[in-house]
């Protein structure tokens, strides 16, 4: 194929390899060789998760330059240069040799794109057979890198699959074999196998560690004859490659005094592992429909961990946190009595009618503008991601039009994926560090809002902390934590979503914790409630090892339907000028 043909087919850049290596001085012929037994996937560095730079099949043998100390990969070489060219998955080849003359290596190749121009001039350009590198000479690079073997594609047979629903992809034919993927209702799926002897069909999957996977025949439609694919009579498979979640733990932490950051304790990265497994083993998995985002912050270390944080989630009720912290920007002095109940029916009878005199308050009489005014204050504050545009629906009323067009605030996130109501949307770590600075504010009288805000005082920080520590809702992270324990927090939930934002004072220190967990169509309460809990056990436990809580505590949701803060000595608290009351314990 000549070079013009070559640049049309593949754009204007193509890949050339560079190892990073890491523990290897210069790669060492030790006539170890490695065969595809089928195919199989090069990957850039150690793991399914890692980027898939080329293909191998049956046929050619390469040259095995460096295993992992810890896992069953081989990193192979090129024939004729000894130049790296991925990592393969060991159980996916056969090894001619004996391994222990190989050195360890973590290294990671590195793709990198240059423009076809640095190839040395027009002409034929070499093809591959069987996966054999294509070399070429370039300009700023050595005269002996080489591509990567050509990515020679599964035998197609024209026959697929089409997904009934949300189902699993699997390494091996049966569902005790690891998973390697999601596949959703919809999706059409080429199969290039099917097994002799159990009703498993095997389709093409590139992220797969050999470009291959296995699902059931129960759950998809096929079309065509799976007989006219490849028999497969293998049964043992049992050796399987580590696969992890694709979306991984965001572990990181705040500024110290210098201006440097806090290092994360080998501690709270255990920590944070074990909170990723509970939510895991609860069934609330990242890569199918039911998941759930989490924060969680040490307010002592600064420490801190999050995921799900890419993805919008109907505000619920939780976002009301958003709305009291709005109101008090606005508020000159102390609130009247008449706000002052409304703002306990709100955060803590969850009153949609209340919320909304109090968007009405922050707008001057709209609640529309109410809503853009808190959707301003959380984007002065840096949370981009969370916003109102809308009052919140009450059963039997009406809302009024608005009575100018709607702004919807631009975001960066997953609007899609957890059906968040388009009016009323929240991120897990927006609303950990709205938290976060309100907690600053009311008892370190520093922080983000003191220093955006002319408006916040430290005493109305503890006011809204106190409002919030009156929730009567023992429940979600409440329960995770021993009877009495100050928890200033919201709830909130509709069928598909559950949440809850709070702030937990304990004797070992205090902390924030968001959770949000999403289902379609309907969320458990026997699901959602017992694993905030558990969560928050967990990081109470590691905060108060002296004095761990064994289980969870069953905990209550009370009625809301005789909830009215009108005559309560709250409303009377929130209106004195005199409120020194503190949620935080004394040490």
């Amino acid at each position: 194929m000549r070079l013009t043909a070559f640049s049309r087919a593949f754009g204007v850049f193509m890949l050339i390899i560079a190892a990073l290596w890491v523990g290897i001085a210069t790669a060492q012929d030790t006539g170890v060789t490695a065969e595809a037994k089928e195919f199989a996937n090069l990957r850039s560095g150690i793991g399914v998760e890692t980027e898939v730079v080329g293909q191998i099949q049956i046929g050619t043998r390469y040259p095995v330059l460096a295993r992992s100390q810890y896992y069953p990969w081989l990193m192979l070489g090129t024939p004729d240069g000894l130049q790296p060219l991925g990592w393969v998955f060991q159980d996916l080849v056969n090894v001619t040799g004996s391994l222990n003359a190989i050195p360890f290596s973590e290294a990671v190749i590195q793709a990198q794109l240059l423009p076809t121009s640095t190839l040395g001039g027009a002409g034929e350009l070499p093809t591959s057979t069987l996966g054999s590198p294509l070399p070429t000479a370039t300009l700023g690079a050595p005269s002996d890198a080489t591509l990567p073997p050509t990515q020679t594609p599964t035998p197609s047979y024209n026959v697929y699959g089409m997904v009934n629903g949300e189902i699993n992809i699997r390494y091996g034919p049966g569902a005790d074999y690891s998973r390697v993927g999601v596949a959703q209702a919809g999706d059409r799926l080429e199969i290039v196998g099917y097994h002799s002897t159990l009703d498993w069909v095997q389709v093409a999957y590139p992220s797969a560690p050999n470009g291959v996977a296995w699902v059931s025949e129960s759950l998809i439609d096929i079309t065509g004859d799976v007989r006219s694919t490849r028999a497969i009579s293998q049964t043992d498979f049992s050796a399987q490659p580590t696969l992890t979640p694709t979306e991984a733990l965001n572990l990181q932490s705040g500024i110290g005094a210098d201006g440097a950051p806090i290092p994360i304790s080998p501690e709270f990265a255990r920590l944070a592992n074990g909170v990723w497994n509970k939510v895991l083993t609860a069934g609330f998995d990242p890569e199918t429909n039911k998941f759930a985002g989490l924060y969680v912050r040490n307010l002592k270390t600064g420490e801190e961990f999050t995921f799900g944080n890419r993805i919008a989630f109907n505000g619920t009720s939780v976002n009301k946190v958003a709305i009291l912290a709005g109101l008090f920007n606005v508020l000159d002095g102390m609130p009247d009595y008449l706000t002052a109940v409304d703002i306990g029916n709100t955060m803590i009878c969850s009153s949609n009618v209340a919320t909304n005199s109090l968007l009405a308050r922050i707008g001057g009489g709209d609640m529309y503008v109410g809503a853009e005014s808190v959707s301003s204050f959380l984007t002065q504050l840096g949370l981009k991601n969370t916003f109102l545009t809308a009052p919140y629906e009450t059963p039997g009323r009406d809302l009024p039009a608005p009575t100018s067009p709607v702004r919807f605030p631009d975001t960066d996130v997953d609007q899609v994926r957890a059906e968040p109501n388009v009016t009323n949307q929240m991120t897990i770590d927006d609303m950990g560090h709205l938290l976060q600075a309100l907690y600053e504010c009311a008892y370190l009288e520093s922080g983000a809002l003191l220093e955006k805000f002319t408006t916040f005082t430290p005493q109305e920080c503890r006011k809204i902390l106190y409002v919030m520590s009156n929730n009567t809702v023992d429940a979600f992270a409440k329960a995770g934590t021993p009877a009495g324990t100050v928890v200033a927090h919201k709830h909130g939930w509709v069928d598909t979503t559950h949440g809850n934002a709070a702030i937990i004072f304990t004797p070992g220190g205090d902390y924030v914790m968001v959770i949000m967990m999403y289902q379609p169509v309907w969320l458990n309460f026997g699901e959602s409630l017992p694993l905030a809990a558990e969560i928050s056990r967990e990081i109470y436990n590691d905060l108060n090892p002296d004095a761990p809580m064994d289980a969870i505590r069953d905990g209550y949701i009370p009625p809301t339907e005789d909830c009215n803060y009108t005559g309560s000595q709250l409303a009377e608290e929130l209106v004195s000028p005199y409120f020194l009351e503190t949620v935080r314990p004394e040490s």
